[in-house]
């Protein structure tokens, strides 16, 4: 991906902007986890870029840096028992919220990744398709969504640790489908989600 290292930091100048995007929709297991990020105008740094174009050193790199140097961070998260319930879209979108409700600041416009979001109260909001690597506020919100839910997937894989997830982080790979036929899933599983390929049997 083409990248301007100086990722702009606020699409409406002026405004207090939160950035937002999630990690963990595409996971078989564990919740999924929404950041929403304000920074400062002047904030740049090098390497700020999509979590997925960074490689896991460089996002954790990242992270105690934009903590500490945002106007505002959140984390929101939804589990998978409520994916279960709502459906993964809404899930995300609930994360996304319960991450700006919990900024402590009310921020003047929203800026997503993607193509979809609900209306957060009365601030008004845009959607960017691969926003993530094009402004700064979610390129920051990208990371602090997947480092979190990183962390928290390790933390489960000591509960769990026959499904991988310190390697997978709940992403479907092989392994973790061949050890959900082999198990059985876990508590942490989207019962909603086709856990296992058609071609294997679940005991």
């Amino acid at each position: 991906m083409k990248r301007d290292v100086s990722l702009p930091v606020c699409y409406v100048t002026g405004r207090l902007e939160a950035g937002c995007d999630e990690a963990g929709r595409g996971c078989l297991a564990g919740p999924v986890h929404a950041a929403a990020v304000i920074l400062p105008d002047d904030f740049h740094h090098p390497l700020l870029n999509d979590s997925k174009q960074l490689t896991e050193a460089k996002r954790e790199k990242l992270r105690p840096i934009i903590e500490a140097e945002a106007v505002a961070w959140a984390v929101g998260v939804v589990d998978n028992e409520e994916i279960d319930r709502i459906n993964i879209l809404r899930a995300s979108i609930e994360a996304m919220h319960r991450a700006i409700d919990a900024l402590g600041v009310t921020p003047g416009a929203i800026v997503v990744d993607g193509n979809r979001f609900s209306p957060y109260k009365d601030i008004p909001y845009q959607t960017f398709v691969k926003g993530d690597g094009r402004f700064g506020n979610i390129a920051a919100a990208s990371i602090l969504a997947k480092t979190h839910r990183d962390e928290f997937m390790r933390r489960i894989h000591e509960e769990y640790p026959v499904y991988g997830w310190d390697i997978n982080k709940g992403y479907p790979t092989k392994a973790h489908r061949a050890a959900i036929v082999e198990y059985g899933p876990s508590p942490y599983h989207r019962m909603s989600f086709r856990l296992i390929d058609q071609q294997l049997t679940l005991f």
